[in-house]
């Protein structure tokens, strides 16, 4: 399996950003002048990391590298600071997150590497802020992804919201403060905010026009985001919405769940570890 950990001056960033790309490996079998020219085109798996994190998270916390090689897929992972994998003008010389994926790596990774642009070769998955970020995609951009997987993270209903700046069920209440406050100043104000930032909404606005995604939602039982994974469940099973969603006993905000639960998503999408893969192992 090949890493690639590299550097380039984003347009949508305005810096330079750093990602990860795992590629898959040449059975020893083949050739390498054959491999390396055979035009096949990957699956794709966009990976998003949480607070606190950058490109390198999956790939020094879990075993992604060995899942990749085994599912003979390429999987991408950018570096979004703290910035909810959105746009956000007002920081320094502008931080476009959203635009960057779409409108820069997604291209940037389509022509320079093996990767498959079919909607039906590219996947979606990302912890905690990276699960908000999974989601967002997913429902602004259906037409981009096969399907997708949130790990510990909810949309919350806007009931649930106090626009004096607590948001139920948060834990690190000044953290979770700041950040609410700064989503409402980014989008423009409340009307703006509940316009770009009501997922949970979305989802059953979605599912009734027949346009939602295939997803699978995951979550620790000892989460501190659990009752609101549990609330969105409960919700979604009333209304019929076909999302999947999965729990691990006795673990929290932590690896030791993100980890297993990316194999959850790789059997949920029905990735099987081919013939020629196996040759590899």
């Amino acid at each position: 399996m090949a890493l690639l950990q590299f550097t380039f001056e984003s347009q949508y960033l305005h810096n330079n950003t750093m990602i990860s790309v795992i590629l898959p490996d040449r059975p020893h079998s083949v050739d390498a002048e054959d491999f390396y020219t055979n035009g096949k085109k990957y699956r794709v798996l966009w990976l998003l990391h949480g607070t606190y994190g950058d490109h390198s998270d999956w790939v020094r916390k879990s075993m992604i590298e060995i899942y990749a090689r085994e599912k003979n897929l390429i999987c991408v992972m950018p570096s979004g600071l703290n910035a909810d994998y959105e746009n956000w003008p007002g920081f320094g010389l502008g931080f476009d997150m959203d635009s960057f994926l779409v409108k820069e790596l997604m291209p940037m990774i389509y022509n320079w590497f093996p990767a498959s642009s079919k909607k039906e070769d590219n996947y979606i998955a990302g912890l905690s802020m990276g699960g908000r970020g999974c989601l967002k995609y997913l429902l602004k951009y259906p037409e981009l992804f096969a399907s997708g997987a949130v790990l510990s993270a909810s949309p919350r209903p806007v009931e649930n919201i106090d626009w004096e700046g607590t948001q139920k069920g948060e834990h690190m209440q000044s953290m979770s403060n700041l950040r609410f406050r700064n989503q409402v100043a980014n989008a423009g104000g409340k009307e703006a905010y509940l316009r770009d930032y009501n997922f949970f909404d979305k989802v059953f606005e979605m599912h009734k026009a027949g346009t939602l995604p295939k997803m699978i939602f995951g979550c620790g039982d000892k989460d501190f985001g659990y009752d609101a994974f549990c609330y969105f469940r409960d919700k979604c099973k009333e209304e019929g919405v076909p999302i999947e969603f999965d729990e691990m006993p006795d673990l929290g905000h932590e690896w030791r769940f993100w980890d297993p639960f990316i194999q959850k998503a790789f059997r949920f999408w029905g990735f099987e570890t081919d013939e020629e893969t196996k040759k590899l192992l």
